[in-house]
């Protein structure tokens, strides 16, 4: 059975740097967003860096405790540990490598990520820290308010996701060259022009006619832009025959996904919106009024969705660092990929209009960064 999966946001901080120090450390249930755990620690004359190390090992510890195989997505807003922890930049100092061994000794690398966030994103853990620095002064090391209590996410941003910074459009060059993704809907079926639920637990439709002419065309397109360099598909049948036609006239190789894959619509596959609604009105309400809601007959939710893709989004991203990969999917995946990168709320997925066989662009940077360059681009189609 595969583990949970947990947000650890850390910091640690230095009055005086060096100066007296103390670290913190909250752990979230990555499908709730509640705080399910807290840690925090006095640790006398140390500097910034070190404390912060130190809030990222006791939250790392934190985790393992509440179970050793979590996937653990960490999330600073120290550049320096981030950089580091995730293998691009060297650890030189002294001081720093031993707590950099440590840390990276309490988990598997293979279940822990890393993630920059903007320091108001890290109110949480920085509250802790600045609590065991009190708790210092006065003497006494810190101690919980309220062992094992729960507290709601940040109201305004979904524990699921990395929100990017708020200068996503103006990026520094100095974060070096980004990773473009390149997103391709599929073409037509003959489920589209109808628009009809057409999941990944339905049919599994070919393209029509239209569809592959409408893939040709984004082929051509795509190949007088002459910048991909890497393709990666959902394994269903219209997104792997839209893939493989942009590939041969790349002269490219398709790697298949399965987190791109479309959601699963449960009863509603081959239905349109109309026809959910009159046979299933209760469940329609309830799903276009909460992400974590699934379609009749247990479909797949837009919570679960976007962990989904999230995970895909991150492996990509591993594997083809500053590249431009063309990624073929779906409407609900591209949708949530954009969302993600604006930082948007779940129900903006249902203000963005995705047609067949149309082109989006989203960028990653180093920090965590990302920006929306082209949305619904359906230009080499007229």
């Amino acid at each position: 059975m595969a583990g949970r999966r947990f947000v650890v946001e850390a910091d640690g901080g230095s009055r005086g740097n060096p100066g007296p120090a103390g670290y913190g450390a909250v752990v979230r249930d990555g499908d709730t967003g509640l705080i399910i755990a807290e840690a925090a620690g006095f640790i006398g004359h140390a500097t910034n860096n070190v404390a912060e190390y130190k809030g990222l090992i006791a939250g790392l510890k934190a985790a393992r405790e509440l179970d050793p195989d979590a996937s653990v997505d960490v999330r600073m807003d120290s550049k320096l540990v981030v950089e580091q922890m995730s293998g691009r930049w060297k650890i030189k100092h002294p001081d720093m490598q031993p707590l950099a061994a440590e840390a990276r000794a309490v988990l598997p690398r293979g279940q822990v990520k890393y993630t920059w966030i903007p320091r108001e994103r890290n109110k949480d853990a920085d509250r802790l820290a600045n609590e065991a620095m009190d708790a210092g002064k006065a003497g006494r090391q810190w101690e919980p308010r309220a062992a094992g209590a729960e507290r709601p996410a940040v109201a305004d941003e979904p524990p699921l996701e990395t929100a990017a910074p708020k200068a996503g459009w103006a990026a520094a060059a100095d974060l070096g060259t980004p990773t473009t993704f390149v997103l391709l809907r599929h073409g037509e079926t003959h489920l589209t022009p109808e628009k009809r639920f057409s999941g990944s637990g339905g049919s599994d439709p070919e393209l029509s006619e239209k569809g592959r002419w409408q893939a040709e065309r984004a082929a051509e397109a795509l190949a007088s832009r002459g910048s991909v360099q890497a393709v990666v598909s959902s394994p269903m049948l219209r997104t792997r025959q839209t893939a493989e036609t942009v590939a041969a006239c790349l002269g490219l190789e398709v790697r298949y996904e399965d987190g791109l894959r479309e959601v699963d619509f449960g009863a509603w596959e081959g239905l349109t919106f109309a026809e959910v609604q009159e046979r299933h009105p209760e469940d329609l309400n309830a799903w276009l009024g909460s992400a974590k809601a699934k379609p009749t007959g247990g479909g797949e939710s837009f919570t679960a969705l976007t962990h989904r893709i999230g995970v895909a989004r991150d492996k990509i991203l591993a594997r083809h660092h500053g590249r431009t990969v063309l990624v073929v999917s779906h409407v609900s995946p591209i949708k949530t990929l954009v969302r993600l990168a604006l930082g948007a709320p779940p129900d903006s997925l249902y203000r963005m209009e995705l047609s067949a066989a149309s082109l989006c662009a989203v960028q990653y940077y180093a920090d965590g960064n990302a920006s929306v360059r082209l949305l619904n681009d359906t230009g080499h189609l007229r």
